[in-house]
């Protein structure tokens, strides 16, 4: 199992070339705008701004929709409930269930702001390597630890999935089939989880164990790469001024 959240880091896009520092500011900014709208008069406009911010990164669609896949299962159980469960107003009954309208006006805005929010998510980390991210966040002013625990975050997640691949694998071989749900294939998968979880603080003693001999903690701050340009200051004021714009607007109304 591979994460590839930076699989096309390597396209040549404007948020590609865009500066690493500007263009994390800027999107996280506009990704808290996104999550103060409360007016669905704002979600056309939010829509809008999110398509174009994902066309213009020239990330591929089947990219889009592969991340999509797991988070949409939790969206799925708020849009089924959450209209029969919220709000007073019933505006169609369906046998002892009643269809609420203060429910659709929350499925509405949280959808749109889910799928937004995850989408300008994506471009971020998806328009440069996860790397160069960490490196952004860390002049930014991050804790050296967190971005340091992020990064290997990232890594071994990796190799815990290729770990629990090689496991289904060899208990598919010896005839497991996780399909066929009783007490012996329970245990099985626990069996599963539980070594997956040993085997991940073995190996985080491992790695502590290695970056200590090798001196982590006494290196000097690491330097400033990165330079910005006066276009990627544009960008980033343009980008602000969306996302306050947002803010206002949704204030206002």
């Amino acid at each position: 199992m591979k994460l590839e959240q930076d699989k096309y880091a390597s396209l040549d896009s404007p948020l590609h070339r865009w500066e690493p520092r500007c263009k994390f500011v800027g999107l996280v900014a506009l990704i808290f705008a996104f999550s103060f709208v409360r007016e669905l008069s704002m979600l056309p406009a939010m829509m809008t701004v999110t398509a174009a911010i994902y066309a213009i990164s020239r990330l591929p669609v089947s990219f889009w929709l592969t991340r999509l896949r797991y988070p949409s299962f939790f969206l799925l159980v708020v849009v089924l409930l959450l209209p029969f469960l919220s709000g007073q107003t019933v505006i169609l009954s369906l046998g002892p269930l009643g269809l609420r309208q203060e429910g659709l006006i929350s499925v509405m805005l949280i959808t749109v702001r889910f799928l937004c929010i995850l989408t300008v998510g994506l471009v971020l980390f998806g328009t440069a390597p996860f790397l160069t991210t960490i490196k952004a966040m860390r002049a930014l002013g991050l804790p050296g630890i967190l971005t340091d625990m992020a990064l290997l975050a990232f890594r071994y997640l990796n190799e815990l999935g290729d770990d629990l691949h090689r496991m289904e694998t060899s208990m598919r071989l010896r005839g497991f089939r996780q399909h066929r749900l009783s007490r012996r294939g329970l245990g099985v998968l626990a069996w599963l989880g539980g070594s997956i979880l040993v085997r991940s603080y073995e190996r985080s003693e491992w790695v502590y164990r290695a970056m200590i001999v090798r001196g982590y903690g006494n290196a000097p701050p690491p330097r400033d790469e990165f330079q910005v340009s006066a276009g990627d200051v544009v960008a980033l004021v343009v980008t602000f001024l969306v996302a306050i714009g947002f803010v206002a607007g949704d204030i206002l109304i």
